[in-house]
Parts: structure tokens; C-alpha cells; sequence
């Protein structure tokens, strides 16, 4: 994965809101991707005030973190692989406590809040069960488990005025849990079968990270054929999204994990390197969407990142430290990046 569950910043939309990632953004209407949705993402009314030196928030010896999102302020929650724990904090303090306890068996991986709700949303499996949790923000109880039938990799999400919407990385289909204007479930879960365009390669992860287009259709990347896709939140139908500028002599979009977005810029973390998040920026013509690569996001300090927030003028990104020798004794910490002006 994979920013719920829930907050960026444009005057029409925004990807996360506690962000990706993890952030809501506030769509009155789910939108064909052929028309434009004027509408302000809640997330913009949230103040946050990261400090400008910031430092590295640590997390517990063997955590495992893979999901991250933040709000409201400089709160941060983030949830574990290893056995579904949910930690929380203030990045500006680098402070930590315990939200949720772990279950065994349990592993999460994307989430955002919710504003409207104060409900984090996170996605996971309970062992072979796929589920999706609604978890008190505050007081860390446990609102709503919702089990998604036949799910194999639920991987990450993001919300929407009227809806929670969930990648399965090797399922070819999308979840739709419907909201109610307060941010809470008002029905049954529905697919969506992803088509179209989309690549469906037999080995891999596919369908990673989701966030919104200001125009209020979907954008997810490709864990194994790479690549960024919009796609049709009625239809499901999935079409490429044309990168240029991409490193001289190198890849395009490949292995990409979680999607942050703010305004017209698309943070795609490990989108061209494992010890990077790769910075995008959104165009829009007659043809449709394009992206153009500009300077990626890195530190001495990330190894392996997965997921980002973007809090303030800092992107803070998961080190998930995959491939690590001995996950139960590493060490393991949410890192900040600083994004530039122009990127914010």
C-alpha cells in the first residue's frame, strides 16, 4: 500500500484527508472523468503546523508500518503489518501511544480520517478475511468492522463525499462503501470491476494506490506493470495516464506504492527508486490527464518507504524497511521530507 482513509490543497479537490494518504476530498457528486467538480476539500480548513526542522518520529522495535495519515493538527496515525496494532502521536513532538491493540493474525495497511466523522478508516485482512475498520480516532474503539467478501490484498483507500473506495492488489475490481454526509456507512458495499485499459498480468501486485483527480474520478498505480490510470468511478473503466520527463535513461512509473496528491501535484512513493517519492505534477488538456516528472523526494534516512502524508509544507513517509533481515527486532520510523513551494 498504501490516504484515507482520510486529507491536499486546490481549490477544486484534494487527494487525503488526514492526509493518502493518508485525505478526504469533499466531491458533492461521484463525476464522470469527463467532467470538472468545482468543490472544496474539507481537509483545507484543517490547520496544520509541522515544525520546520522537522525530526524523524520512531516507532516500536518491530512494528512493522506499512499505512499512514494524519489529522486533525500534526496527529499522526499509522497502523502495523505485523500484527494490526494502530499507533498514534504528534509528528511536530515526536510522540507515540498505542490506539488500537493488535489482534493475531491481523495485518493493516491503508487508511485515512475523516473529519466529518472523526472515524479512521483502515483496510487490512484478518488472515485470509479481507476487512475494513472504522476506528474511533480519539478514543481508539473499534465502530465498524466490515468484512469484503472474497478479497485477496486489500491494500489501500480514499474517501470521497459520499463514498470509501478500496484497491484489492490482486483482485481486479475496486470497493465501494457508500457515506452519508456525516462521513458515516449509509449501505451495502458494492464492486467495481476494473476495465478498460487495464493491465491484468497473471503474477504481482496490480492495483495499489488510490487517490482522487480534480475532476473527481479516480487515479491508482500499478504495482507491477507500473504506470499511472484513471479511472471512472460509474464505470470502472481504467485508462492510462501518458508520464513524461521521466529519469534520463531510466524506467517510467514502476513498483509504485502509496499515492499522496496536493492540488496538481501526485506523490508517488518508490514510483522510480526504493529510497525515493517520486513528485509529479498534473496537467490537464483536450486529450485528458498527463503527468510530468519533476525532482523526487529522498533522504539518507528512508529505506523502503510505502505510504506518505502530507502535513504542511512536509510529506512524512512510512519506512516499511520491506526486506529488512529480521522485522521483529528492526527499527523502524515515519520520515519527514520537506516539499518545496512550488511543489505545495
Amino acid at each position: 500500500m498504501s490516504r484515507t482513509s482520510a486529507p491536499s490543497r486546490v481549490p477544486a479537490l484534494r487527494s487525503r484527508l488526514g492526509i493518502a494518504g493518508t485525505g478526504l476530498v469533499l466531491i458533492s457528486t461521484i463525476l464522470p472523468s469527463t467532467a470538472v467538480a468545482h468543490t472544496t476539500d474539507a481537509h483545507s480548513a484543517i490547520a496544520h503546523s509541522t515544525t520546520a526542522q522537522a525530526e524523524p518520529v520512531a516507532l516500536p522495535t518491530g512494528f512493522r508500518p506499512e499505512g499512514v495519515t494524519s489529522g486533525p493538527g500534526d496527529t499522526y496515525y499509522t497502523g502495523s503489518l505485523a500484527d494490526g496494532r494502530i499507533w498514534t502521536g504528534d509528528l511536530s513532538r515526536g510522540t507515540g501511544r498505542q490506539l488500537l491493540a493488535g489482534v493475531t493474525g491481523r495485518a493493516l495497511r491503508g487508511m485515512q480520517w475523516d473529519p466529518r466523522s472523526g472515524l479512521l478508516w483502515v483496510v487490512g485482512q484478518d488472515d485470509s478475511t479481507g476487512i475494513v475498520l472504522a476506528v474511533d480516532a480519539r478514543t481508539g474503539t473499534l465502530q465498524q468492522r466490515i468484512v469484503v467478501p472474497d478479497a485477496v490484498f486489500l491494500n489501500d483507500l480514499v474517501i470521497t463525499r459520499k463514498a470509501l473506495w478500496i484497491t484489492d492488489s490482486r483482485v481486479d475490481r475496486l470497493t465501494r462503501v457508500p457515506l452519508d454526509r456525516h462521513g458515516r456507512p449509509a449501505g451495502e458495499q458494492t464492486q467495481l470491476p476494473l476495465t478498460g485499459a487495464w493491465p491484468t498480468p497473471e503474477a504481482g501486485n496490480r492495483a495499489n494506490g488510490i487517490r482522487t483527480l480534480p475532476d473527481g474520478s479516480l487515479v491508482l498505480d500499478h504495482s507491477t506493470a507500473g504506470g499511472l490510470w484513471q479511472v471512472d468511478p460509474e464505470t470502472g473503466v481504467a485508462a492510462a495516464i501518458p508520464v513524461t520527463g521521466g529519469p534520463a535513461g531510466g524506467p517510467g512509473i514502476t513498483g509504485g506504492d502509496g499515492l499522496e496528491r496536493s492540488g496538481r501535484i501526485l506523490y508517488v512513493v518508490r514510483g522510480s527508486g526504493q529510497q525515493e517519492v517520486s513528485v509529479l505534477k498534473l496537467c490537464r488538456n483536450a486529450a485528458g490527464w498527463t503527468a510530468t516528472w519533476t525532482d523526487p523526494l529522498t533522504s539518507p534516512a528512508l529505506d523502503v518507504p510505502s505510504t506518505a502524508t502530507l502535513v504542511g509544507r512536509t510529506l512524512w513517509a512510512v519506512n516499511a524497511r520491506f526486506g529488512v533481515a529480521d522485522p521483529a527486532t528492526a527499527s523502524y520510523a515515519i520520515i519527514p521530507l520537506t516539499v518545496t513551494a512550488a511543489e505545495h
